[in-house]
């Protein structure tokens, strides 16, 4: 059997976690001082953004099936804290479009996401992302009850939506989204295969069914 760590090693975890989550966005933030970002320093920022945002999404998306198959439950305790720094770079990828690249001019941004389709799948993405991060409180938790986990499941089209805005995005070499969308198949075939089971064989034979992404 699996031994749980305990309360303060989890805390340690956690601290180690969060700080992993930083790595990113520090080393950008000594990129763009050193100026290492290259020709085009605002498309380097906006896509490492970016980039980390469907990394740390998918990482979310994989606790469940890494803590099913390990039987390492305290990795459900990760989750939330991955999905909201995958929001955070989410948020920062959005605001690098917004303030770098088009300096506020609304009416330009507003013609992108109307007749871009890369860009109308990423800020659909993003949407639809914005209520999975308000809702991740437990006081959310306990109001919105059983709803709350409806409501969660909008992750199974937010990752496809913001893998299919990455390839999209960069048109020719398509092998990183690929491998993304290959990782995000695998992720949700876990589950699909786990929802037939239990439909077809009965919850008892098919184990626990998470009930969370």
């Amino acid at each position: 059997m699996v031994r749980s760590p305990t309360s303060r090693q989890l805390t340690g975890i956690r601290a180690a976690v969060f700080a992993l989550c930083l790595i990113p966005l520090g080393n950008l933030l000594f990129d763009a001082v050193s100026d290492s970002l290259g020709a085009n320093p605002i498309e380097a920022v906006t896509r490492a953004l970016g980039d980390w945002a469907l990394r740390l999404l998918l990482v979310t998306l994989a606790v469940t099936p890494v803590r099913r198959l390990t039987g390492l439950g305290w990795l459900a305790r990760l989750r939330r804290m991955l999905g909201l720094f995958a929001f955070f770079y989410a948020v920062l990828h959005l605001l690098a479009y917004v303030v770098l690249d088009q300096f506020f001019a609304w009416d330009f941004i507003l013609k992108d996401i109307l007749k871009r389709p890369f860009i109308t799948v990423g800020f659909l993405a993003f949407i639809l992302l914005v209520p999975l991060a308000v809702t991740s409180t437990n006081a959310m938790m306990r109001r919105l009850g059983r709803n709350w986990s409806r409501l969660h499941r909008l992750i199974y089209l937010i990752a496809p939506l913001a893998v299919l805005h990455f390839w999209w995005m960069v048109k020719a070499d398509v092998r990183e989204p690929a491998l993304y969308a290959a990782v995000l198949a695998v992720l949700l075939g876990v589950r699909l295969l786990w929802w037939a089971r239990a439909r077809g064989l009965g919850v008892a034979h098919a184990g626990p069914v998470a009930k969370r992404a």
